[in-house]
């Protein structure tokens, strides 16, 4: 994972964390917990789907969320690991996810960002997310 922060150093108690807000991502879709999915997102967050349905407010994100993931359907698992972590403040951080499906009819990939903000307390959350599908060649 590569990680840049303005001063070239890593915040390495913000990028663990950050890893954990990833890895529970990963937990949730996992299980299909809506809710447990849904505590990871800032109040004000905004969220675009893999198709492009752009989500804005934790509402319509959990609109969203609580219709289609109990019921999502896939024949394999999902990974999803932090290929790089950028501070852009040292309480905002645009975090670049690699996402696999690995199923029987082989994996496809996505390549989701996610701009987090820390809060006070130092908890990390999803605040503005982008899910996008690799395609073609890209996959790997």
């Amino acid at each position: 994972m590569n990680t840049d922060t303005e001063t070239g150093t890593t915040a390495t108690a913000d990028v663990r964390a950050i890893e954990q807000v990833v890895a529970a991502v990963e937990r949730t879709q996992r299980a299909k917990d809506a809710e447990g999915f849904l505590a990871l997102f800032h109040p004000d967050a905004l969220w675009t789907t893999g198709h492009g349905k752009v989500l804005l407010g934790f509402d319509a994100i959990a609109g969203f969320t609580r219709a289609v993931l109990p019921d999502a359907t896939w024949d394999g698992d999902v990974t999803y690991e932090v290929a790089h972590v950028q501070f852009l403040r040292p309480d905002v951080a645009a975090v670049k996810v690699r996402q696999v499906y690995r199923s029987a009819e082989g994996d496809t990939e996505g390549a989701p960002l996610y701009v987090m903000t820390r809060r006070d307390d130092g908890t990390w959350q999803l605040h503005a997310c982008q899910n996008t599908p690799v395609l073609g060649d890209d996959v790997g």
